[in-house]
This record gives structure tokens, sequence and C-alpha cells, in this order.
């Protein structure tokens, strides 16, 4: 467990590298935001979280999974984590800021589909989530 990282993540740094190539300009982990936020891209008031799927529960995903040992120790910390993102996800949205929740598993999967997050990022809803891939099968 000591080894999980919180921030600077493969996955964060995979969307980071891709959002600068593109020109796009962003601060990173404001702690004067709800939640932290990854990236925060105050032109576009956006704010990017690149959620882990175990931590965060990504609905349906393959990385989602259970530990099969002290289930009600687990089952309680990843709801709490989910409490935690909603109310967050609500005082940021409070606050006039919009979100985009980027999921591990669509960074683990693509390829050429990263071109549909400037598009996400210039638009104007107020919470959008960047699907991931289609959950792969366990091999063997």
């Amino acid at each position: 467990m000591s080894r999980i990282q919180g921030k600077n993540t493969k996955p964060e740094m995979a969307v980071r590298r891709y959002l600068h190539g593109q020109g796009f300009r962003f601060r990173l982990h404001r702690n004067d935001l709800p939640g932290k936020p990854d990236l925060v891209l105050p032109r576009y008031r956006l704010v990017i979280f690149v959620h882990g799927c175990f931590w965060h529960r990504h609905s349906g995903c393959f990385y989602a999974t259970s530990p099969a040992t002290r289930k009600e120790f687990w089952r309680n910390k990843l709801e709490g984590n989910i409490k935690r993102d909603h109310r967050q996800q609500k005082e940021l949205i409070e606050q006039g800021w919009r979100i985009l929740v980027i999921w591990e598993c669509g960074i683990r999967h693509a390829s050429k589909t990263l071109d549909e997050i400037p598009t996400l990022i210039t638009g104007n809803d107020v919470f959008n989530e960047w699907p991931c891939a289609p959950p792969r099968q366990r091999e063997g």
C-alpha cells in the first residue's frame, strides 16, 4: 500500500503530456480547490481528475474489482471514496468549475481516442467522463 501514488501517476502523466503537446496550459494539484484536481485549466474554467478505476470504483470496469480479504473494510473504504468524490464534484460545480473525469482504463487502452479530450475541454458541459474502452476479458 505504501507504493500507491496520489500524484504523478502513469495515467496522469500520459494525459499531461498529451494536453501539453496539444497546446493546453494547466496548473497541477491546486490545494485551494475541493479534491485537489490533478489538472486545472483556468482559461476553460475546467478541472480534470484522472481516476484509478479500482480506487474510484469505475462502474462496469474490469479493473474495479473488490479484494477477497477484509471485505467489510474495503467496502467501507471504497464507498467512502465514491461519496467524497461526489461531494467534491458538487462543491466544484457550485464554485463555477466544470469537471472532466478521465478513467485509468481509458488511458490504458487508448491509442487514437485521446483526440476526443480536447473537444470535452472546450465544450460547455458542466460534467463529463471520458469513457473507457470495453472491459477486457481475463486471459486464461
